[in-house]
This record gives C-alpha cells, sequence and structure tokens, in this order.
C-alpha cells in the first residue's frame, strides 16, 4: 500500500525568520493521524532566513539528521562541536543521555534550505554523539545512494536505529528499483521534481508512506530528487 500526503497537506508555518513545513505532529502542532510512522518521529522542512536561526536548545534520546539542501548552516553544541554543514552535506546527531545545541544560516545574504528528520533510537540513554559526511551529486546520480545506516555501508553516517537512508537525483525517464524485506515499510519524499513511485504520482514536497510493497519502482517524469528510508 503507498499513502500519500501531498505537500500542501502539511502544516505549514511562518515566522518571518523561518518559513517551515511539518509532516509529523511538531511543537505545537498535533494531528492524532500523522503523530509517526514506524521509528520516523518528525519530517520538517526549513527555509531561514540570513543571519537568522535556532538559538541554543535542549535535546534528549533522539537521532536527528539535517540534510542542507541549500546554503549552509552553522552548529555548535555542549559536546564542543562547531561546524559549518553546506549543501550535499549531512549531519548526524545523537542526543542521547541529553545534548545542547544551536543552528544558526551564517550568511548575511542567501537563506538556508533543509530537511531534518527525526528518528527514534533503538535505546534510551545513548551517549550523545555527532557525525558529518558529505555526498556529491555524482555519487547519488540515477541510484539510490545510501547516506545513513546503521550497519556498516561505504561512508554512511551510522546511526541507531534500523533504517537506511537513501539519496537519489534522476534523470527523466530514469527508475531506480528498492526491495523491502517482508517485515519493512518505507518513506518517500520528493525534494524536487516530479515522479511515480510504483505508478503514484508524486510531486516536490509530496511524502509516500509504504506498507506491505515488496519492492518500490521509482520512475523519474522530470529530474527528480528524493529521500528514500527504509524502516521496521
Amino acid at each position: 500500500m503507498i499513502e500519500v500526503r501531498r505537500s500542501g497537506e502539511r502544516h505549514h508555518e511562518q515566522y518571518g525568520w523561518l518559513d517551515t513545513k511539518w509532516s509529523f505532529s511538531f511543537d505545537s502542532y498535533y494531528d492524532p493521524a500523522q503523530v509517526s510512522f514506524g521509528p520516523l518521529r518528525v519530517f520538517n522542512e526549513d527555509l531561514i532566513q540570513p543571519e537568522s536561526g535556532f538559538p541554543t536548545h535542549p535535546h534528549r534520546d533522539m537521532e536527528i539528521l539535517t540534510f542542507v539542501l541549500a546554503g549552509a548552516i552553522q552548529h555548535q553544541d555542549s559536546l564542543g562541536n562547531c561546524t559549518t554543514i553546506r549543501a550535499e552535506e549531512v549531519q548526524r546527531m545523537t542526543a542521547g543521555t541529553g545534548i545542547r545545541h544551536s543552528e544558526a544560516n551564517p550568511s548575511s545574504t542567501d537563506p538556508t534550505h533543509l530537511l531534518q528528520v527525526w528518528i527514534l533510537p533503538d535505546r534510551l540513554g545513548r551517549a550523545p554523539s555527532y557525525e558529518q559526511q558529505s555526498f556529491s551529486a555524482a555519487d547519488r546520480h540515477n541510484r539510490l545512494l545510501p547516506v545513513v545506516s546503521a550497519k556498516p555501508n561505504g561512508a554512511a553516517i551510522g546511526i541507531n536505529q534500523d533504517v537506511t537512508v537513501y539519496r537519489s537525483c534522476l534523470d527523466p525517464g530514469v527508475h531506480v528499483v528498492h526491495r523491502f524485506d517482508s517485515d519493512r515499510r518505507g518513506y518517500v519524499f520528493l525534494i524536487n521534481g516530479t515522479a511515480r513511485a510504483n505508478g503514484t504520482s508524486l510531486e516536490a514536497g509530496d511524502a509516500a508512506k509504504v506498507t506491505g510493497e515488496p519492492e518500490l519502482e521509482i520512475y523519474a517524469d522530470r529530474e527528480t530528487e528524493l529521500l528514500l528510508l527504509d524502516m521496521p
């Protein structure tokens, strides 16, 4: 079964410095039909204005993934990390027993466009940790590239949950196929473009929950970029 949530159905908040769309219940937004999907708890799309950002705040017992799509985000945390995450880079922060961090757009002219994904960990009370990696557009061209994985898998960033995140950029007319084990589910998010997932049409900002499908064929009608999560 493929259940689609269209881009315009997401919850939308506008704070002046931040334009954000939430796929699942988050902060003051609550929808009993959209609380989580397996271990996937948060999937936010943020546009952060120049010289703006999130002041220092705490997290606990969550695997937090940040995918910068355009611009950059400056990260500082209570572990002593002070890094800049740029387009094409992925960050994983394990909040574990507790971490405090801030996120800011360092540019004085350009907005930052990013996706932030929260995954429930395999167990509570892990030590906080941090990892960051760059993956080029060529790496994911016309293929499903694993960028986050609980299993050793090339350059993929580690995560404390049985989840693999793939990123792909497809040319028009190209298709990729992903096969699921019988007890697995999938979540597809179209970053841009137009595609079909097992025949179901998706456009930029649309997401599809995939359950009970032995395989998923994604066919790009136009140049398309996407994330695919394979999870229990």
